[in-house]
């Protein structure tokens, strides 16, 4: 998820894709003390609750929950008609009612705002399907993932410079679009792309535009956000090859998305991976996310545990 920009128009730009990049760390975090200073941000304490914390009482005392969302599909955004709507709100709203917490309030913001807005109680939990990294796991508890990102390439119909990986990208001395910021550009460079063969864009339209204009040979990002740009059908030339997994020297560059609370709030992080675990098994973790997009590929055996370790 550069330091990721948010969208509070709900359009899924290239902020979007920017907010998942490795490089956000922890500026993405907003946050001062022990990660460091941050233009324009006071002083906050993030260190948390104590014995376990209250806030899974409180939050069936009062019956609803609120949820800090920043608009990007198909991870979660607030529809035409008003409605909260997305994979991790389908999957939160389960498992709260689940924990006896009836009703749901969002909150959107940017994304850049997500952790500190919860650490100043705008909302009690981060339901924006962010990713778990070492920084961020600084100051937010998180869930385990609910589901496992993937990287696809947009590329001109038929594939025709058979583009499937970052080394195709290097061994073909292609062009490639990706976003400012984006982990995709850490990727290549690690699979021995030449950094003079990667053009940035400030969203994605731009680079479908490149794309469309052969100013590029591929385009890469998260697959699960391109497949929601070309749901508009406004780019017939352009189609996405199949998702996959990075690798760098070998090894699978695997991310995970999940559900964020304040330090310290164990008992309600529990009792929500209690009911995700169960949901896992059973298989209704992937009836609920089906329709927006995921599939069996983008289940996960990660936990939160490893991904905070990286």
């Amino acid at each position: 998820m550069a330091p990721p920009q948010g969208n509070s128009s709900g359009r899924n730009t290239a902020s979007g894709f920017r907010r998942r990049s490795l490089l956000a760390g922890a500026a993405a975090l907003g946050l001062t003390g022990t990660l460091g200073a941050t233009a324009g941000c006071s002083q906050v304490d993030i260190t948390g609750a104590t014995d376990g914390g209250h806030l899974l009482d409180d939050l069936r005392s009062r019956k609803v929950v609120r949820m800090g969302i920043a608009s990007e599909p198909p991870y979660a955004s607030i529809s035409s008609q008003g409605e909260l709507t997305g994979e991790a709100p389908a999957v939160a709203k389960t498992i709260f009612q689940r924990l006896g917490v009836e009703r749901f309030e969002p909150v959107p913001v940017e994304f850049q705002a997500l952790v500190p807005g919860l650490h100043s109680f705008q909302y009690d939990v981060i339901v924006a399907g962010m990713f778990i990294n070492k920084a961020r796991c600084q100051a937010v508890l998180f869930s385990d993932p609910d589901y496992e990102s993937k990287d696809g390439f947009l590329v001109p119909k038929g594939n025709p410079k058979k583009i499937a990986s970052y080394r195709d990208v290097a061994e073909g001395g292609f062009r490639m679009g990706t976003g400012i910021g984006y982990a995709e550009i850490d990727y290549a460079v690690g699979n021995g792309v030449a950094k003079g063969k990667i053009q940035t864009y400030g969203d994605q339209i731009a680079g479908l535009e490149a794309l469309e204009a052969d100013r590029i040979d591929c385009f890469a990002g998260t697959a699960l956000t391109m497949m929601e740009a070309l749901k508009t059908g406004k780019h017939p030339k352009v189609e996405m090859t199949r998702p996959f997994t990075p690798e760098v020297d070998g090894k699978p560059q695997r991310d995970g998305g999940g559900y964020g609370f304040r330090i310290g709030e164990t008992k309600l992080r529990d009792a929500f991976n209690g009911e995700l675990h169960k949901m896992k098994k059973s298989g209704e973790l992937l009836r609920i996310a089906r329709p927006f997009g995921f599939t069996e590929e983008f289940m996960t055996d990660l936990t939160a545990k490893e991904l905070c370790a990286r």
